[in-house]
């Protein structure tokens, strides 16, 4: 089956169970999403409703996904009514929860719960953690040389950790993409810019942020999320590894791994990401008060580029840092 799933899950139950999984985030944003988006609008779905809410129902049509792995616990809430749509459409709707408080029972019985679905067990789920740990640790290499070594554009790391969340449905060609990538950028010669950034909250639905940032001599040099997709903590028990995952949980888990890594990569300045009509929006509140760093707030609704206010407030952030 073509497994779909709207966040980071356990997706090495899906694969041990010999499934593809499909992050339907990834597929949205890398093919059409404007069109996708404007599809959802005209089968009803309100305009001032997450722009990734609508381009993961037209997907998930578009691409034939015979069933859904909806996160209906740990993030967004709006997922609820997107599977009540699905089911309708006869889309195969599977739940799954975080629990509210990191807690090994829960999640264990949430993981369970998986493999019984899938008729698959926990041994044949550890054998894909196993296949899956292997990338990961080339992926905590390919971190390190974007923060350290400086020989990764902020660009490359986002896309590398984002499309980690479901190997881009193919875990061979991932592995053998990403050993390529690795041994091409060894002979690099060190990015130059000045301002080292940190991008915090869900991935950006902008595709020219990275780039724009880097003409105006600032790169990212840590990707909050995205890196959390990439479960790098490499736990030995599965249920660990999720409970060490810090999206689904409260701004206070993610705070703890930020402030973390601010230090660590010599953070200058901090852009926090939100998406309209998102409810992490109000987590800006603690991040802006807890974080001993600039912070800049940006927005955005549609899929597309930079428009010129957010340019204009990126210069005068970098500008101010500088």
């Amino acid at each position: 089956m073509k497994v779909g799933f709207t966040t980071s899950f356990p997706v090495e139950v899906v694969l041990g169970a010999g499934h593809q999984a499909i992050d339907l985030n990834n597929i949205f944003v890398l093919n059409s999403p404007a069109e996708l988006v404007a599809s959802a609008e005209q089968n009803g779905f309100p305009r001032n409703i997450c722009a990734w809410i609508k381009g993961m129902y037209s997907t998930i049509s578009r691409y034939n996904i015979d069933a859904v792995v909806g996160i209906v616990q740990g993030d967004c809430s709006n997922t609820h009514s997107l599977m009540s749509v699905l089911e309708d459409k006869n889309i195969k709707i599977i739940p799954f929860s975080y629990p509210y408080k990191r807690n090994y029972k829960e999640m264990d019985y949430e993981i369970c719960k998986l493999e019984e679905v899938f008729n698959t067990n926990r041994k044949r789920t550890l054998e894909a953690k196993a296949e899956l740990d292997q990338i990961r640790r080339r992926l905590i290499e390919l971190d390190r040389l974007s923060w350290e070594d400086n020989k990764i554009s902020g660009n490359e790391n986002h896309l590398y950790l984002v499309t980690s969340s479901d190997f881009n449905g193919d875990v061979s060609k991932y592995s053998s993409d990403l050993d390529h990538f690795l041994l091409s950028v060894k002979s690099r010669e060190p990015f130059k810019q000045e301002m080292r950034l940190a991008y915090i909250g869900v991935p950006p639905i902008l595709t020219d942020m990275y780039d724009f940032l880097e003409t105006q001599n600032a790169r990212v040099v840590f990707n909050e999320v995205q890196r959390q997709f990439s479960m790098f903590h490499l736990e030995s028990d599965i249920v660990n590894q999720y409970l060490s995952f810090t999206y689904p949980y409260s701004v206070y888990e993610r705070l703890e791994d930020i402030k973390t890594e601010l230090k660590r990569r010599r953070i200058d300045g901090v852009i926090s990401y939100t998406q309209s009509f998102c409810h992490r929006q109000i987590d800006h509140i603690l991040l802006k008060k807890y974080l001993d760093c600039p912070v800049l707030q940006l927005e955005a609704d549609q899929p597309g580029i930079l428009d010129e206010r957010s340019k204009i407030r990126i210069e005068s952030f970098l500008e101010m840092i500088s």
